[in-house]
């Protein structure tokens, strides 16, 4: 309880003397108030109700908010405990350091992998592009006996099947030279089923590939896509698609196991820069794209390593960019001249310094022999002049004192098969090279005006 405000104490009157009426005027009272105390009591009291009505308030408040967020959330009490648990996880760790952000792969509309999406697009998109290539021959060419009352001499059957992929919408077909070697009619079948007879445009066996055209009326052409070779490296996803024992529209895949190989062709040459994979190519592949994720062509698919005939994981496919050059050269001429410059050599391995009197540091592709009357003879390139002395045979030459050739056009050489590999992508017969060589410890800048290979 509060007691009552305390009654007011009664003023002090002083008194002046009062004077006569006649003399005097009379003084009038002054009156001097006592000042009133302050209650502490009531002090308090006011504080305390004040902090009560700030408390309720705050109470009502927190309750109605509390209300407010319950009946919003949709989960259990254990779902608002794992939220308000990561809630606080999270608040922790803006407070501390920067969040890492969580980076999201997008799964493939469809419910698919990733992998699955890329084959499924390659095969829709040059499926319809790849054709079925059939050899027929005589008994004859084959140098065959035919049994007693079976087909004539000049009577054609299938040889030999193999692959290829439409280059243009003129007709022109791509597939590789030893498919369609000594074929005596070609058959072309298309993905739909249709037939068409092609005819040899033109084939070069040294990087054995050739072009075939049919007559394009009537038929649904659909041209591949070119990629490129430069871009690849190993362990790129890459896919082919052909006719593995006849077997049409057969989709293969795998990754770039090795480039820059080195593979025989049916002449003395090499094909260089050529692309290993892993993807199944076996008999009957041969002459069909091998494609990148895009589904563009970045190869022929030529060669198989194997002891059985069949695949091993082993693949070698022809680069594009030497289909590139190649092929449109066949179109209009019917033939492709490759570069020449006329060495033979290898490469350059530091153990064999002593032996080759050459330092350990040095790099670059060994002169073994230049070719007479061949451009590097014309442009004074030297062979190997003395034996080497060498105990590592099979490792260093037994022949020494060839030039070293370390850069060509000013692009370093490490490795023999460099020298071959830019001759066969940028030069041409009657392009001049410049070729930067190590020659008793001087270095020379030699040119050399390049000639076309002898057929």
């Amino acid at each position: 309880m509060f007691e009552s405000d305390p009654q007011p104490t009664k003023p002090t009157i002083e008194l002046q003397p009062v004077a006569t009426q006649s003399t005097r005027v009379q003084s009038t009272p002054v009156v001097t108030p006592k000042k009133r105390g302050v209650n502490p009591i009531w002090i308090a009291g006011s504080v305390l109700v004040l902090l009560t009505g700030i408390c309720a308030m705050t109470l009502f408040v927190s309750l109605f908010l509390f209300s407010a967020s319950d009946r919003l959330a949709s989960g259990t009490k254990s779902d608002a405990k794992e939220r308000y648990s990561a809630g606080s996880a999270a608040n922790r760790s803006l407070l501390s350091t920067a969040a890492t952000p969580v980076v999201v792969i997008a799964t493939p509309e469809g419910g698919i992998d990733y992998e699955t999406a890329v084959l499924t697009n390659i095969y829709a998109q040059v499926n319809p592009s790849v054709v079925n290539v059939t050899v027929l021959s005589d008994a004859e060419s084959q140098d065959l006996r035919l049994p007693f009352g079976g087909p004539g001499p000049d009577d054609l059957f299938p040889v030999s099947s193999g692959s290829g992929f439409v280059w243009d919408v003129e007709g022109h077909i791509v597939t590789n030279n030893h498919v369609v070697d000594d074929a005596k009619q070609i058959q072309i079948q298309f993905s739909d089923g249709t037939v068409s007879i092609g005819e040899v445009v033109g084939t070069d066996v040294d990087s054995d590939i050739a072009v075939v055209r049919i007559d394009p009326e009537g038929y649904a052409l659909h041209p591949v896509q070119r990629g490129r070779a430069d871009t690849l490296v190993v362990g790129t996803r890459v896919a082919a698609i052909g006719n593995p024992f006849g077997l049409e529209g057969t989709l293969t895949s795998g990754i770039v196991s090795a480039i820059g190989r080195s593979i025989p062709s049916q002449s003395q040459f090499s094909i260089p820069g050529s692309i290993q994979t892993d993807a199944a190519i076996n008999p009957g592949n041969s002459g069909g794209p091998l494609l990148n994720e895009q589904a563009q062509v970045i190869g022929i698919n030529a060669q198989i390593q194997s002891t059985t005939r069949s695949n091993s994981g082993i693949g070698f496919a022809i680069p594009i960019d030497i289909v590139e050059r190649v092929v449109p050269a066949l179109i209009a001429d019917g033939e492709y001249k490759h570069s020449f410059l006329g060495v033979r050599g290898g490469t350059y391995s530091p153990i064999c310094s002593e032996d080759l009197a050459l330092g350990k540091e040095l790099r670059g592709a060994l002169i073994g022999e230049v070719v007479p009357r061949t451009p590097a003879a014309r442009a004074g390139l030297q062979g190997a002049s003395r034996d080497s002395g060498t105990d590592l045979v099979g490792i260093c030459p037994d022949r020494a004192g060839g030039d070293l050739i370390i850069a060509i056009d000013e692009q370093p050489v490490t490795a023999f098969d460099d020298i071959l590999i830019y001759l066969e992508r940028y030069t041409s017969p009657g392009t001049t090279i410049t070729l930067t060589v190590l020659r008793d410890g001087e270095t020379l800048d030699i040119e050399a005006t390049l000639a076309a290979r002898s057929k």
